[in-house]
């Protein structure tokens, strides 16, 4: 018999699998920044409670999304932006290679402001959203 607990994490999984065959290319960045971001929050509270093996998982799953991200810059379309992007992710490793190796949440919760910003940056140029009204015409 299924637990509860593992139903509702195989629904979390169907959904999520459902938004990603549905989503935009900008819809992708959205989710692996909030993707990013949610596991980097993890890997806080773990290493607040302790357990540094699952902070250790929660952060190579957020530098792996990192990765992810740095590899879908197109550095000759993205000119300055996607080069301080780049540089940005770059960062982002260092630091939560830092964050893993001394058990400091510090990084972390830079990380995390850091991912927020560009989170918002990024839902902000969303080509879906509709246009702003502004009385002219």
């Amino acid at each position: 018999m299924h637990s509860a607990r593992a139903l509702a994490n195989q629904y979390r999984q169907t959904g999520a699998s459902s938004a990603i065959l549905d989503a935009s290319p900008h819809q992708l960045v959205t989710l692996m920044l909030g993707g990013a971001r949610e596991r980097v929050q993890l890997a806080m509270a773990c290493l607040q409670r302790g357990d540094l093996a699952r902070k250790a998982q929660a952060i190579s799953s957020a530098s792996g999304i990192i990765g992810g991200l740095n590899s879908t810059l197109d550095m000759k379309a993205g000119g300055e932006i996607a080069e301080g992007l780049h540089a940005l992710y770059d960062y982002f490793q260092r630091r939560l290679l830092e964050a893993n190796g001394n058990n400091d949440a510090a990084p972390l919760a830079e990380v995390d402001e850091l991912l927020g910003d560009i989170e918002q940056a990024w839902r902000a140029i969303d080509p879906a959203a509709p246009a702003p009204v502004d009385g002219t015409q």
